[in-house]
């Protein structure tokens, strides 16, 4: 994989969380335009967009992203900074298969899985 898009219904809400969220990560803000933006990590794109065909955003019902961030502290770091900019807490970080995780939704519900 390569990039992923979130949808959302209010976009200017949307990227001020997500530059709080990335602020102090390898994960840089490099598009915003129209109705999308975009943020680059090393190896990956990840943007959020208001839908093509003007019909609300929804979030998919078992969809998740999972963001590997490198380390522990950057696990604890981002699940901390995105229930603090009002994600909310789907999975407190700890052990999981055999790998440190924690899980929150965005402002447009949308899950996500921080991992090292």
């Amino acid at each position: 994989m390569n990039y992923f898009v979130f949808g959302t219904n209010n976009k200017k809400s949307a990227i001020a969380f997500y530059d709080a969220l990335f602020d102090g990560h390898d994960i840089n803000r490099i598009y915003s335009e129209g109705r999308m933006t975009l943020w680059a990590g090393d190896d990956f794109l990840f943007g959020i967009a208001e839908p093509y065909d003007g019909n609300p955003a929804s979030n998919g019902n078992g969809t998740m992203l999972g963001f590997n961030v490198g380390s522990s502290d950057a696990v604890e770091n981002l699940y901390h900074k995105a229930i603090a900019l009002g994600g909310v807490d789907e999975g407190e970080p700890g052990l999981r298969s055999g790998r440190f995780s924690a899980y929150f939704r965005d402002l447009d519900s949308n899950k996500i899985c921080l991992f090292e």
